[in-house]
């Protein structure tokens, strides 16, 4: 039996990744929603700060928010916990399966630098154990009681981090990783302040001591981080779709502009759930998106190549750099099966997914992975000119 363990580990994990971040993020709006629709109670109640009236499901929900804590522990307490770690674990996890033991193919492109696969590995570990290391003295110093400056800062330090990284890893390498600095900052302030200053504030009422309300305040603040830190993140997990962005010379760039965008539009939201309606934000929010799409569709002129570039030379092209992976039967050591079922080695297949290879390799640089077969630009504007003039075969 010819068991692929590596391709079955990746769907598991991905899977694995994708749920618990859904229940993060879920969580992580749900909280951050209530808290900005709480209303002060009626009559006052002592030690409540708001209260909010839901109704769910065919069922009524009354939540209270206390000041700092209530004046006795219930016997049953949930810790929003698990949802955090387990989405960064299963991250890691993935991470390292697909991008570090798969270097070679997914994170290594010597066309930028030539990295050895534990050279590659440990660069990686450090930005993104900087990142975190950044995060934390930014959030430490003077800076993190000052939140739009703060937040102007980070964005900077973010933008550095992702235009280093896609001058040294290949296009899906580089804003895996950024995304990994993002996420590994988020599930930090879960593991560093959140966690421990709720625990802090139990043991402190177990004990008949009064409670620090800055415990609080410091975990309310790194909440709201990680608010508007998400929509970048959740882009940056369905990048690997979008060559047009990664695989463009001025990638760094789109994703400045996309994940200011997602976080101009998730500010409209909070304020909204304060019941202050901005649509200025979320114009905003569109318009650069729009500024990404616009950056993104000018690139570097093509090589100039004839109009009428025959099938021999664009299948030889394909043959050359394309079908190790993307054949019925793959000799690339890290495929089993071609990527996504799409096979070149026929030319019926060439024609069928030409529209993928114009997209993947003619307009972004995105595949091969990494470059390993040192396709040229002449190259690609062959293929390019190929199916421009409507990939005819034989």
């Amino acid at each position: 039996m010819d068991y692929d363990l590596t391709t079955w580990l990746n769907l598991g994990l991905r899977w694995l990744h994708v749920i618990a971040g859904v229940a993060w993020i879920g969580a992580s709006f749900y909280f951050v929603w209530l808290d900005n629709n709480l209303r002060p109670p009626v009559p006052e109640k002592e030690g409540v700060k708001g209260e909010l009236w839901a109704v769910h499901g065919g069922g009524f929900y009354h939540s209270q928010k206390y000041m700092v804590a209530p004046a006795h522990m219930p016997d049953h307490l949930h810790w929003f916990k698990w949802e955090a770690y387990t989405t960064w674990l299963s991250g890691f996890a993935l991470l390292t399966v697909l991008y570090y033991v798969g270097a070679p193919v997914y994170l290594i492109d010597p066309a930028k630098h030539a990295f050895s696969q534990p050279a590659a590995i440990a660069t990686g570990l450090a930005f993104i154990l900087g990142g975190l290391l950044v995060y934390e003295a930014l959030c430490r110093s003077p800076l993190g009681q000052r939140p739009r400056l703060f937040g102007t800062v980070w964005f900077l330090c973010l933008t550095g981090a992702a235009y280093a990284l896609t001058h040294l890893f290949s296009d899906r390498g580089a804003f895996i990783h950024v995304g990994a600095i993002i996420g590994t900052a988020m599930v930090g302030n879960v593991f560093l302040v959140i966690i421990p200053n709720q625990r802090r504030i139990v043991a402190d009422m177990l004990a008949g001591r009064d409670v620090d309300p800055r415990l609080g305040a410091m975990g309310k603040q790194r909440s709201v981080h990680n608010n508007y830190m998400t929509l970048p993140v959740i882009f940056i997990m369905i990048s690997n779709h979008y060559p047009v962005v990664t695989g463009h010379p001025l990638a760094w760039l789109l994703l400045a502009l996309i994940s200011a965008g997602g976080v101009s539009i998730r500010h409209f939201f909070n304020l909204r759930h304060h019941g202050v309606i901005k649509p200025d934000f979320i114009f905003l929010g569109v318009a650069l998106v729009v500024a990404a799409s616009a950056v993104a569709s000018h690139k570097p002129k093509p090589a100039e190549v004839a109009s009428d570039v025959p099938f021999p030379v664009a299948q030889a092209i394909v043959q050359k750099h394309c079908v190790t992976c993307h054949s019925a039967t793959p000799t690339h050591k890290g495929f089993t099966a071609p990527p996504n079922g799409a096979a070149f080695d026929t030319p019926q297949g060439m024609a069928r997914y030409a529209p993928k290879i114009r997209e993947r390799a003619v307009d972004s640089t995105s595949m091969p992975l990494g470059n390993e077969t040192h396709i040229t630009d002449a190259e690609r504007a062959q293929l390019g000119a190929w199916i421009k003039a409507g990939a005819k075969t034989p």
